[in-house]
């Protein structure tokens, strides 16, 4: 599972992705813990830090969506992938403080054309339901030769 995560375009401090549990061509589960340090509680908001929707969003579009695209895509001359993000509809129901861990379980609803549609469910470590919706995006590649 390191392999999906070392082809991800992201790095820190941008990269949301702690561990992928489990992936194949159905689905993905995979993990993050927001550290009490990350940049965005400085000011989201002060005194009494809460993880932005925008953030825990992008947790389940790089965990639900470009790491299974990655995974789908499964090809031999890929030096790396440019995720194109194209639409989210998120329902949130719980907030997520500093320090929690975020479990974000995706389902492909399908892959075509490199066209990637997923309905996702982020919970935390209790079960409960932090927020749920669907994902899409274009998963392109970067051939080893543009690399």
């Amino acid at each position: 599972m390191h392999n999906i995560i070392s082809k991800l375009p992201y790095q820190d401090p941008f990269l949301f992705v702690e561990e992928i549990e489990s992936i194949d061509e159905n689905g993905v589960v995979g993990y993050y813990t927001f550290r009490k340090d990350e940049y965005f509680y400085q000011g989201h908001f002060p005194g009494n830090p809460l993880t932005p929707g925008v953030i825990l969003t992008e947790v389940a579009a790089q965990i639900g969506l470009v790491s299974l695209g990655i995974y789908l895509k499964n090809s031999s001359n890929v030096s790396g992938v440019m995720p194109v993000f194209s639409s989210a509809n998120v329902d949130f129901l719980k907030p997520v403080y500093p320090g929690e861990r975020v479990i974000v379980k995706s389902e492909k609803e399908y892959f075509r054309f490199s066209k990637l549609k997923c309905r996702f469910e982020m919970t935390n470590d209790n079960g409960e339901m932090i927020c749920k919706g669907n994902l899409s995006g274009m998963i392109t590649e970067r051939s080893v030769d543009a690399a």
